[in-house]
């Protein structure tokens, strides 16, 4: 395998990219999981350290004038993420491609960083209808935050272009064997 490759997933909240991404880890040893930096509140049973790396804001900012964040991007109003230098360097030192799940955004910008070295996969909803019932199906949002979710899908689904694959994610099994094979072909 080609070192210091990096794969990023990114996709609407409520896609599935976070299930396909679980997907990868369990099928390819070859990568390892970028653990993003968030300001926004654990939801119920994630860790910090785990799923994200928890700040407040003005850590977040602190982290950002020291130069701490490969990329960093404010997502939502007061709900800023990022890639910590630091966390790429632990998987590189072990040998590893990063996974990075992220908003659509930070995936653009992590492509433009890293080019050919990186693989950019955006996963679609098969509609906005769709992407509105699985977001009320997690139950982890008010009506106002998937109202939210819905208009910043719709801006994010027009970057799907600026990837290199689009995966339309209507059969969650058959999007995970594409993704998995997409990247299994990336880091032969």
């Amino acid at each position: 395998m080609n070192q210091n490759k990096v794969i990023i997933i990114a996709a609407p909240s409520g896609s599935g990219k976070s299930t396909i991404a679980q997907s990868l880890l369990a099928n390819i040893p070859e990568i390892a999981f970028s653990i993003s930096a968030t300001t926004r509140s654990p939801r119920a049973g994630e860790k910090n350290g785990r799923e994200y790396y928890f700040f407040t804001t003005e850590e977040f900012k602190k982290k950002i004038e020291a130069g701490d964040f490969f990329e960093w991007e404010e997502v939502y109003p007061d709900k800023i993420y990022g890639t910590l230098k630091s966390e790429m360097a632990r998987i590189f030192a072990d040998n590893k491609a990063i996974l990075f799940d992220v908003d659509v955004v930070g995936g653009l910008n992590i492509k433009a960083k890293l080019g050919d070295q990186a693989l950019a996969i955006f996963i679609a909803p098969p509609s906005l209808d769709e992407l509105k019932e699985r977001l009320i199906s997690r139950n982890t949002d008010t009506e106002e935050a998937i109202r939210t979710r819905l208009e910043k899908a719709k801006q994010e689904l027009e970057y799907k272009s600026k990837y290199d694959y689009v995966v339309i994610n209507d059969n969650l099994d058959q999007a995970c064997l594409e993704v998995n094979s997409l990247v299994k072909n990336f880091l032969k």
